[in-house]
């Protein structure tokens, strides 16, 4: 018999009673300052959280966003709540921030575990994203937070749960960590690849591809459909028709994906009217490599070079003179061998680290429900 069951024996063979989140920790729904009062510079406020943005995998990461005239706080050790789109996400605060209305801050009254709470929460979130309601941002409210009930077995019986559920989160932080560090890794040849100096022949991308957009609109997605249909993020949707049928390189003409590459395609596709397809003809590039190259490089190209309006934009002449190094093509393929092997190590789930970590992290689901799965007692 473990340690947990025998604790359970002891002290609460029957079941337990289930409790409001209000009766066992104190709640503090977010409100967000005046929009002029935030700034870049530490020294200026307090680091100001709106939403999920920055939620790490238990820890909150830092914004980079601070407010010289804070209204609600999280304080430390607290745990912080997504209530607006999507509900029910959480993260635990490592320190005293401020927070705005798409996050609430949850601390533990004496009778029970903070940590105990942030695994009951993580464990209900279906249950709480149902809660839900409203059109264009679902949210739930602070009646909905305080409504949340959570199993209340006895203090040793929460400290022995939150013991083993830390067990299984420290190991999914440790891959975390080193999958981390295989980015950097990975970063770091990129770089060392893809730096040339002029030893190499230098071309405008006009005189090496085709340069087009595309004729589709969002509403022609189809649920579904046959063909790949890209559009202005990393989003991939569908279509029943297609426009093309290549080997293409896919960037976005204007919105938030400026400068990102997010796409390399083979075979037949459609494409958005606002983003671009870049379709390599010289038989000296090969396409994968000049993706690489792309998509390592084109957003500082852009920064320097798009224009700015309401919507940053792309033109087609900014496309046809981005400066393109062609060295040998063997060594083009030298790069792309190297490439593709890291990139699959650090982006495909279904071999190493990710694989990894999605089997703890189903471990870990599976636990947590199973441990926090207790029988309700009515006092």
């Amino acid at each position: 018999m473990s340690r947990l069951q025998q604790l359970i024996q002891k002290l609460c063979p029957d079941g337990v009673e289930f409790k409001r989140l209000e009766e066992v920790a104190n709640i503090i729904m977010g409100t967000s300052p005046k929009g002029d009062t935030f700034f870049s510079d530490p020294s200026k406020g307090i680091e100001f959280h709106q939403g999920k943005t920055h939620f790490g995998n238990l820890i909150l990461n830092c914004s980079g966003v601070y407010t010289s005239a804070p209204i609600k706080i999280a304080e430390t050790g607290s745990i912080v709540m997504s209530v607006r789109a999507p509900v029910g996400d959480t993260n635990i605060t490592d320190r005293k921030i401020a927070i705005g209305r798409g996050l609430c801050a949850i601390s533990a009254k004496d009778v029970v575990e903070t940590k105990f709470i942030f695994y009951c929460l993580n464990s209900y979130i279906n249950k709480i994203s149902r809660k839900a309601t409203g059109a264009a941002f679902k949210s739930i409210n602070t009646n909905d937070v305080k409504s949340i009930k959570i199993p209340f077995p006895p203090l040793p019986v929460q400290k022995e749960i939150v013991r083993i559920l830390d067990t299984f989160t420290e190991l999914n932080k440790e891959l975390n960590a080193e999958l981390d560090a295989r980015r950097k890794q990975y970063k770091y040849y990129r770089d060392l690849l893809l730096t040339f100096d002029d030893d190499v022949e230098w071309k405008k991308l006009a005189d090496i591809a085709e340069i087009g957009t595309g004729s589709s609109n969002t509403e022609e997605e189809v649920e579904n459909g046959k063909y790949p249909f890209f559009v202005r993020s990393q989003e991939i949707r569908y279509k029943n028709e297609y426009e093309f049928d290549e080997t293409a390189i896919i960037t976005a003409g204007d919105g938030v994906g400026v400068g990102k590459v997010f796409h390399y395609v083979e075979g037949k596709y459609a494409l958005h009217q606002r983003a671009y397809r870049i379709h390599i003809v010289d038989k000296k590039v090969l396409p994968k490599y000049y993706f690489y190259y792309m998509k390592n490089v084109f957003l500082s190209y852009i920064k320097r070079n798009a224009v700015y309006a309401s919507v940053t934009s792309i033109r087609k002449h900014m496309l046809e003179n981005f400066p393109v190094p062609v060295p040998l093509l063997e060594e083009q393929q030298r790069i792309v061998n190297i490439l593709d092997r890291f990139d699959i190590f650090i982006n495909d789930s279904n071999i190493g680290l990710h694989a990894e970590i999605e089997a703890r992290q189903k471990q870990y689901e599976y636990y947590r429900d199973k441990l926090l799965d207790f029988k309700e007692v009515i006092p």
